[in-house]
């Protein structure tokens, strides 16, 4: 049987400079509201406006679920880290912590994917859009996204959790992620490497392929539209192409290779589990008008409440 010999890992952190950990413990706590305020705000917006019923707006409102959730994952225990004497995990929770990253992270991947085939069927059939996404499909499709991201997340999880690891146990990163993990298992990773990037690997590359197709068939379909037409449409997609390179960038850099670790990860790493998820509630609210009437609304309508 491959017991776990080490019962904790010690996490090397950001920096090991503590004024600096004192800026970044600042910065990062703001950070971390502002994803929690931010993208509550959007999904009580969503629940509670009677104008924003599309399935855009469905999607939309568990993206910010997912955003919270997975930013939750690495964030507090790296805000608490950076003034702890000690930055320690134990084995327990440090494979927790994989499973929980990998599980948000690859449902959002998919989540992504299905608002941009949204988009598609939006911008390309509008006259079948109701009938081809309605809410029961619309169901299937975020049921399908959390059933993937289980999925990825097992398979990730059990190949690294079969591995022994008998020291050294400090691991060069804020969180425990697959490659820093790997590097520390007492025994040829190699093949586990492989299997590890062919699984994130194809599940990034399909995705992205159906993002680029999807919106290939947009541009395509935008010929026969008046300027106007392809503005409002480019407009409205926009957004969505900016949280999807946002994301998806960071995303491919780190998990489409070998078994390798590299010393920008750890920034690369902070921008898609902390930057990302923040600003993701700006990019949808500044460039989305009946967001931002239904704020206004929702906002007037908690002044009146406070008011009687």
């Amino acid at each position: 049987e491959n017991k776990p010999n080490v019962t904790e890992f010690i996490l090397h952190g950001l920096t090991q400079d503590k004024t600096v950990a004192k800026v970044f413990f600042s910065l990062f706590l703001l950070f971390y509201a502002t994803i929690i305020l931010g993208n509550l705000l959007i999904i009580v917006t969503i629940k509670t406006s009677g104008q924003l019923n599309s399935p855009m707006y469905f999607f939309l409102s568990y993206l910010s679920f997912l955003d919270i959730s997975y930013s939750t994952v690495t964030a507090p225990k790296l805000i608490y880290d950076l003034l702890a004497e000690k930055k320690t995990i134990s084995f327990v929770g440090c494979i927790a912590q994989l499973f929980a990253g990998h599980f948000f992270g690859c449902a959002e991947i998919f989540l992504l994917t299905v608002m941009a085939y949204d988009r598609c069927i939006a911008i390309c059939k509008p006259l079948h859009y109701t009938s081809i996404v309605n809410k029961h499909v619309c169901g299937w499709l975020v049921a399908a996204s959390w059933v993937g991201g289980f999925v990825h997340s097992m398979v990730q999880t059990l190949l690294t959790i079969q591995l022994p690891f008998c020291g050294p146990k400090e691991i060069d990163h804020y969180f425990c992620d697959l490659h820093p993990l790997l590097k520390l298992a007492c025994t040829d990773t190699y093949i586990v490497g492989v299997v590890v990037a062919a699984n994130s690997g194809v599940i990034s590359l399909s995705c992205f392929v159906v993002l680029v197709v999807s919106y290939a068939v947009i541009l395509l379909s935008l010929r026969t539209r008046s300027s106007e037409g392809r503005l409002k449409a480019l407009y409205t997609c926009t957004s969505h192409i900016t949280v999807v390179v946002l994301f998806f960038g960071p995303c491919i850099f780190i998990y489409m290779r070998p078994s390798t670790t590299f010393s920008a990860d750890k920034v690369v790493s902070v921008f898609y589990t902390i930057v990302t998820p923040m600003l993701n509630p700006l990019i949808y609210t500044l460039r989305n008008g009946e967001v931002k009437n239904a704020m206004r609304k929702l906002w007037s309508r908690k002044v009146k409440w406070s008011e009687q």
